[in-house]
């Protein structure tokens, strides 16, 4: 059984960086797709990013797409979610989740292990 964890997220002014981790543990953690969504207040969950197995592939939303990075570090069994040029609407819960499947979809059904969230809060 795949579990994750993500790391503590935080308080930064409109503008700064902050970098989310997500633990992973599983024998087979390092062949998984690896994704991160968000849920804002009385919004859905939307889907920011996905980094397939090696990491050599990713996929991002457009809202995010030149801000974020996803990067992976097998070796660890840990994901990262670089993200620069946070906005006011970057505000959210955000989610790391995991796919025994290659498709690097953005749909939350495709993936079946979840962590428990971690508050992102940007400051205008």
């Amino acid at each position: 059984q795949v579990q994750v964890v993500e790391s503590v997220g935080g308080l930064v002014q409109a503008g700064g960086s902050l970098t989310l981790s997500c633990a992973a543990s599983g024998r087979t953690v390092s062949s998984y797709t690896m994704c991160w969504f968000r849920q804002a207040p009385r919004k859905e969950r939307e889907f920011v990013a996905a980094i397939g197995w090696s990491g050599g592939r990713t996929n991002y939303a457009d809202s995010v797409k030149g801000r974020f990075t996803n990067s992976r570090d097998n070796a660890k069994n840990t994901v990262y979610l670089q993200m620069n040029s946070l906005k006011p609407e970057d505000t959210a819960v955000y989610y790391c989740a995991a796919s025994p499947n290659s498709g690097l979809r953005g749909e939350p059904p495709w993936y079946t292990n979840w962590g428990q969230g971690t508050q992102v809060t940007v400051s205008s």
